[in-house]
């Protein structure tokens, strides 16, 4: 919230959150959580949006998945004023196998329809999701179709100190979240295992570092069962300015994406890019994510299942960034994807909407 300008009003909605304020025993009934655990929201956030609409003349609607409520809000706001509608999937609504549950996943493919029947303008984050969702519905229009990448923000940048570990040992690091489905770490904890037996990495060579990975547990097990407990460390969250200075002193930085996220790109990805730092990328060499990297430059890309593949990159990899000469990402490919940069394509999106809408008036 401190990020948001003085000059940005923020109008404050009624809301529960399910499996906060409705549950019992970490329990709640499915009736409250439809079409999310927000669902509360649409009956606050309608007649909200509907007064600031009204009294400060606003002249375009604007929603941002995923949090479906919001989709759902956006779409009543439209039908009862006709105001334009920019719809953003920061992540694809619907696929073949998400959501899991099948009555969700029909709830949220309703949403969608009403979303892609009566949206002006709708935003993606991979040129994959673009296409998955034009084979999807053959209606929608390129020209409706705006492609602006998550990006990063110049800003969270400006005073950060990088550092290199002076101890000669490489410091690898991940920061964020760790699904064991979608980024499954084993097979490079696999190749780790092996390689740590054969002598060609140690804890005096080595650090593998995972900041707030939110399995922990799990894979603390792992770890231990493969004898890597003094190469790979669980590390706590940090506040976010924190967390990029975290990344800014370390040597190299990793970056997970299995094949079934190939038409997403996480968002920290950009943020590697602008950290300027050798990148381990484990993920397929088809996906958005390898294409992004191919472009910019300064990554080793290896498939993140195929344990024998990163058992026989990792050691290049670390010897490149040992000896200064692993590429880096390239400053005049990724200031593209910064945030002034993709703000400015938002308003000249919204321009040109609201020029065709006097035109047909």
């Amino acid at each position: 919230m401190a990020e948001i300008p003085d000059i940005v009003n923020v109008v404050r909605a009624f809301g529960l959150d399910s499996r906060r304020h409705l549950s019992l025993g970490g329990r709640y009934l499915r009736a409250t959580a439809i079409p999310d655990r927000w669902g509360s929201w649409v009956a606050g956030a309608i007649p909200a949006g509907l007064y600031s609409i009204r009294k400060r003349q606003i002249d375009v609607i604007l929603s941002t998945f995923p949090v479906a409520s919001a989709v759902l809000i956006g779409y009543f706001l439209h039908v009862l004023t006709g105001k334009p509608w920019i719809v953003d999937f920061r992540d694809s609504m619907t696929e073949e196998n998400y959501p899991e549950d099948p009555v969700t996943h029909r709830i949220y493919r309703w949403i969608e329809q009403r979303a892609i029947r009566h949206g002006s303008q709708f935003l993606f984050t991979a040129p994959s999701t673009v296409r998955m969702y034009r084979d999807r519905y053959p209606a929608l229009r390129r020209d409706q179709c705006l492609l602006l990448p998550n990006g990063y923000d110049e800003t969270d940048f400006a005073d950060l100190e990088p550092k290199r570990a002076v101890n000669g040992r490489i410091r690898l690091l991940h920061s964020g979240l760790i699904y064991p489905w979608e980024r499954d770490p084993l097979p490079f904890f696999r190749a780790l295992s092996r390689l740590k037996s054969e002598g060609q990495i140690s804890a005096s060579t080595l650090a593998i570092d995972l900041r707030a990975c939110g399995a922990e547990g799990a894979f603390q097990k792992n770890v231990d069962g493969l004898g890597i407990q003094d190469l790979v460390h669980f590390l706590p969250g940090l506040p976010y300015n924190a967390a990029l200075q975290d990344a800014a002193e370390a040597d190299c930085l990793l970056l997970l994406q299995a094949a079934c996220c190939d038409h997403q790109i996480p968002a920290k990805a950009y943020e590697y890019l602008r950290l300027n730092k050798p990148i381990l990328a484990l993920t397929t060499d088809t996906g958005d994510t390898a294409a992004l990297l191919k472009e910019t430059g300064g990554a080793t890309i290896v498939d993140i299942a195929d344990e024998n593949a990163i058992y026989s990159a990792l050691p290049r990899f670390l010897a490149g960034v040992a000896a200064g000469t692993h590429a880096l990402p390239a400053a005049s490919y990724y200031i593209a994807y910064s945030r002034r940069a993709q703000t400015q394509q938002l308003a000249d999106c919204m321009s040109e909407l609201m020029d065709t809408r006097r035109q047909a008036i």
